[in-house]
């Protein structure tokens, strides 16, 4: 099949908009190939420190460097149910290795923040920041210089963009991630939101709410709903880093350990020249068309909007300039295939068993949607990854996936899609740019045009609601949570109780600097507002009772006041709104909050110029 005009048009867009800081990656990484790692150059008091606490086997090897290295960076904790599971990684990986001809070493650490703890919470405002942590704690790890490649273990939000920041500045390395994989299903996510619901209306007290989060959030493993985690082990698919059909194995099975143990092989095998002459180097596989790849399979998928703004961060640490823009024009001509709990009633583990990601991405290469020209950690072609890996006996195996669902209410082709274009919208107005996530909205709430309610955080909005002042239509508008001003927190508390306006016949939308997280459901919500507030941004000039216009089928975002009368108008300033400069650790990152690039640019700080 011929590839999709719009995505060969914005893919040569992207390259040649990136022509210039692309080369200067490139060069980067050609010299930092050509210097190194030579463990034989080091000085001996260098070598001796790098494998001193290597069992003899492994300092005979890497002293006389006849095996590769493999540098493991993990984000193991086991308080966070999505990455206890590594706990177990590197010991297999060093056995698999060592199988396969190579020693690996456990490089570094980097911190693993869950947004389910701190949604609502302080914390919250350090958890867009942490990315930009875990670049650099990426960074810390491999900077020794002692690897000929390198294994990432991380699944959740930010962990997986931070730990590709960080490992695309080694870039002359080959890189692998290994996820955790999902846990295994426990309540039914639409079960678990009627629950939040009856709690926000005040119908049921707090120990039955904790019992049903506990029912739903249970065992070791990613949580099973199609969030930002989820969202991330998918794109690295469709980026060729990960090992064909692992995103959403569970943890705890032969298969979740044999996968762990042939990306270990892999890894050594990609630190060898190929036969091409190339080694399979990360800044060989993460190029314009993986990145478009990836960007494919969210829309396709109606995934997380957190990433309008992760791979942002993502491709310019690689050299490549993307924009809202590219979303949207993808967003265009990319099919809805998939229907998974905030945008269906199904989990992760079901969209596997439907057809999963070898499903997708099989229809979207058949229908010109995806480029197949890609080096991958697979090898040359996008195409290794609508294989499905099995066990056979007691060895790993892979077979051709599903051609067509297993079950149309959660998977569907491309011939016969949930909807004809993908789950995300750039809005556009006086008020700014935005993103929007529609997958989840109801045809009746796409366009909403209410007067504003205009609140000093989310706390004083769920007061509001309890106190029956939303009764009515209302656009819902929330400043002063842009990244230069709190470091952008994810506002998915309001959630239930703007659900619950929806349900009682109302007109409702938000409009936020802020975030809503992979989670953003059925209620239309105008995210990450560029200009801030904090930057005088016109929606910190909205005031009570102006018309806002939110409309996701034409990406209007608009209130309806004089332009003169707007640039008059200073942005709001609230006597009850909480600080963001101290406690629970917030006064450490003022340097993040007072350098954070404005959303459509990443919203960290700018780690690599």
């Amino acid at each position: 099949m011929a590839l999709n005009t719009v995505l060969h048009d914005v893919t040569q867009r992207i390259i040649e908009r990136s022509r210039d800081t692309r080369a200067d990656y490139l060069a980067r990484m050609n010299e930092a190939g050509r210097h190194g790692p030579h463990r034989g150059d080091m000085s001996c008091s260098n070598l001796a420190h790098g494998f001193a606490a290597c069992g003899p086997s492994a300092k005979d090897a890497l002293a006389t460097d006849v095996r590769p290295n493999v540098a493991i960076v993990s984000a193991y904790n086991d308080m966070l149910s999505a990455h206890q599971p590594f706990e177990d990684y590197p010991a297999w990986i060093k056995e698999a290795a060592w199988a396969a001809g190579g020693v690996a070493q456990f490089a570094g650490g980097t911190p693993a923040m869950c947004d389910g703890v701190t949604q609502g919470q302080p914390g919250m405002e350090l958890s867009l920041f942490s990315r930009d942590v875990i670049a650099l704690s990426t960074g810390v790890a491999l900077t020794h210089n002692m690897f000929d490649a390198a294994i990432c273990l991380g699944v959740c939000d930010k962990i997986v963009p931070g730990l590709l920041i960080g490992s695309l500045a080694f870039g002359h390395l080959p890189v692998i991630f290994a996820p955790a994989g999902p846990m295994t299903s426990g309540m039914s996510n639409p079960v678990k939101a009627k629950v939040r619901e009856r709690f926000a209306q005040g119908e049921i007290g707090r120990d039955e709410l904790l019992k049903a989060e506990s029912l739903s959030y249970h065992s070791p493993g990613t949580c099973t709903f199609y969030g930002t985690a989820n969202s991330n082990q998918l794109m690295m698919e469709f980026m060729g880093l990960h090992m064909a059909g692992t995103s959403f194995v569970n943890p705890g099975t032969p298969l979740r350990r044999a996968l762990t143990e042939a990306a270990a092989g892999r890894a050594v095998e990609m630190s060898h020249v190929a036969d091409d002459g190339k080694a399979r180097r990360m800044c060989d596989i993460v190029d314009e068309k993986s990145v478009v790849n990836g960007l494919v399979g969210l829309l396709s998928s109606g995934g997380s909007t957190n990433h309008t703004m992760h791979y942002v961060a993502v491709a310019r640490a690689a050299g490549i300039q993307i924009n809202w823009d590219d979303f949207s024009e993808l967003s265009s001509v990319v099919p809805l295939l998939a229907r998974v709990y905030p945008n269906g009633v199904a989990d992760v583990n079901h969209m596997r068993a439907a057809g999963g990601i070898q499903l997708m991405i099989r229809s979207l290469l058949d229908a010109g949607l995806l480029h197949d020209d890609v080096m991958t950690v697979e090898g040359h072609g996008l195409h290794h990854y609508t294989k499905e890996p099995f066990i056979e006996g007691d060895a790993l195996a892979w077979r051709e996936g599903p051609a067509a669902s297993h079950d149309e209410d959660v998977m569907r082709t491309v011939d016969n899609p949930f909807a004809p274009t993908g789950g995300i919208t750039v809005m556009q107005g006086n008020l700014g740019r935005a993103i929007i996530k529609t997958s989840a909205v109801a045809g009746a709430h796409r366009r909403i045009e209410a007067p504003a309610r205009v609140f000093s955080s989310q706390e004083a909005v769920i007061d509001a609601f309890k106190a029956d002042e939303l009764n009515r239509d209302v656009v819902v508008v929330v400043p002063n949570n842009g990244p230069r001003a709190n470091g952008m927190p994810e506002l998915h508390k309001l959630t239930p109780s703007l659900s619950v306006l929806l349900q009682r016949g109302y007109q409702v939308a938000l409009v936020t600097d802020g975030r809503m997280s992979g989670a953003s459901g059925k209620v239309p919500a105008a995210i990450q507002v560029t200009p801030e507030s904090k930057l005088g941004g016109a929606i910190g000039k909205i005031r009570d009772g102006d018309h806002i216009v939110v409309d996701c089928m034409t990406g209007e975002l608009s209130v309806a006041v004089a332009d003169d009368e707007l640039e008059a108008r200073g942005c709001i300033e609230f006597d009850d709104a909480p600080s963001a400069e101290h406690g629970l650790g917030r006064e450490l990152f003022a340097l993040f909050r007072n350098n954070a690039l404005p959303a459509e640019e990443g919203a960290g700080p700018a780690l690599h110029g």
